[in-house]
C-alpha cells in the first residue's frame, strides 16, 4: 500500500479514473469514500483526462483502477499526473503488469485470472478494494472510530453467506424467465439510484457486451429527462430496487414504466411484495447494509446478461469487436 496515516491525514481530494467496467467500479468508490473519509471526489474516464485543466496536486490523491493493469489511455492518464507532480494510487488484479510497476502505490486485487472478454469477478474485486480503502481512510483522518471499523468489517465479512442466495434455485429460475424475455427485445434501459446507478451502468455494458442488445444504464432520476420517451411495450426496463433511501423514489420510476406499459425486471429484496406487484419480472436479492448493496444487485444482472447471450447463442467468452485488454488508444 505504502500510505502511511500522515499522508492519508493530508489528502483533501480524490481523483478516480479508469475505462469500462473499472470506472464503475470507481463511481461506486468514490461514493463510499465521500461516506466513510468525508473526502470529496471525482472519477473520470481515463481517456478524457488529457483534456483537463492543470491543478494542484499536492493535497491530492489520484486512484487508477485497472484490472489488467495495461489499459493504454489508463496508463497515460497516470503519466499525466504524475507529470503533473501528483501521485498515483492503483488498484489492479494481475502483478508485474505496467499499472503496478508503474503506479506510486499499490493495492493488488488478487482475483486470479480473468479468462472471459466480459469483466466479472474484477468488478467486484475492485468495490471490495475500494470499500476498505475508504474505512481505512475514515480511521486515519478520524471520520470512523475503531468500533465504527470494526462493523463495517464484520459487515463484509458476513457478506459471503449472503452471496449464497443469488445462486438458490427459485432465483435461477427468475433470472431465466427474465432472460427468456430480454433476448426477444432489441433494446432496453437499466436504472439505479445512488450507489446503484454505476450498477445499473455495470448490468447495461455486460448485457451489451455479450448478448449484442443495445442497453443504456441511467440514473433514475434522469429518466424524464429524455429516455421515458422511448419506454412502451417493446422497450423494457431493469430497475435496482433494493432497501435503502433510494427505494420509495425508485418504486416511483416503475410506477411510471407501467403507466407507459413498459415491462419492468426489478432486482429487490427477498419477500419484497410491493416491488414484485410492481413488476413483470422479480429477481430477488438478500437484504445487506446500503454499502454493500452493489456487491450483491451486480450478481444477478451478470447471470442476467450470460443467460440471456446463452439464448441468443453468443460467444460469451469472445464477443466480436472486443479484447480483453485495450492497449490502443
Amino acid at each position: 500500500f505504502g500510505l502511511s496515516e500522515k499522508d492519508l491525514r493530508n489528502i483533501k481530494r480524490l481523483r478516480f479514473m479508469a475505462m469500462g467496467t473499472s470506472q464503475n467500479a470507481a463511481f461506486i468508490g468514490q461514493q463510499m469514500l465521500a461516506e466513510l473519509a468525508r473526502i470529496p471526489g471525482e472519477t473520470l474516464n481515463a481517456s478524457e483526462f488529457l483534456y483537463s485543466p492543470e491543478l494542484r496536486e499536492d493535497d491530492a490523491l489520484t486512484v487508477v483502477v485497472s484490472q489488467s493493469g495495461e489499459t493504454a489511455d489508463t496508463l497515460r492518464a497516470m503519466r499525466e499526473v504524475q507529470r503533473r507532480g501528483g501521485k498515483v494510487l492503483g488498484i489492479c488484479n494481475v502483478q508485474g503488469s505496467t499499472l503496478t510497476r508503474e503506479a506510486d502505490h499499490l493495492i493488488l486485487t488478487h482475483c486470479g485470472p480473468e479468462i472471459g472478454v466480459a469483466s466479472t469477478k474484477a468488478f467486484f474485486g475492485q468495490v471490495t478494494a475500494l470499500y476498505l480503502l475508504a474505512i481505512h481512510l475514515g480511521r486515519a483522518n478520524g471520520t470512523l472510530d475503531a468500533d465504527e471499523g470494526r462493523k463495517l468489517i464484520d459487515d463484509l465479512r458476513r457478506l459471503r453467506v449472503h452471496l449464497d442466495a443469488a445462486f438458490r434455485p427459485e432465483v435461477r429460475e427468475q433470472i431465466h424467465a427474465a432472460a427468456e424475455y430480454l433476448a426477444t427485445v432489441k433494446s432496453c434501459l437499466f436504472l439505479g439510484r445512488s450507489l446503484q446507478h454505476p450498477v445499473a451502468l455495470e448490468g447495461a455494458l455486460k448485457l451489451k457486451e455479450i448478448s449484442y442488445i443495445h442497453a443504456e444504464g441511467y440514473p433514475a432520476g434522469e429518466m424524464k429527462h429524455g429516455p421515458i420517451a422511448l419506454i412502451d411495450k417493446d422497450f423494457p426496463v431493469i430497475a435496482l430496487a433494493t432497501p435503502g433511501r433510494t427505494y420509495d423514489k425508485m418504486l416511483s420510476n416503475i410506477q411510471e414504466v407501467r403507466a407507459r406499459d413498459g415491462k419492468v425486471v426489478v432486482i429487490a429484496a427477498i419477500g419484497d411484495q410491493v416491488a414484485k406487484s410492481s413488476s413483470d419480472f422479480m429477481i430477488e436479492v438478500p437484504e445487506v447494509p446500503e454499502l454493500l448493496a452493489p456487491l450483491i444487485t451486480i450478481v444477478p444482472l451478470q447471470l442476467l446478461s450470460y443467460h440471456v447471450a446463452l439464448l441468443l447463442e453468443r460467444d460469451i467468452d469472445q464477443p466480436r469487436n472486443l479484447a480483453k485488454s485495450v492497449t490502443v488508444e
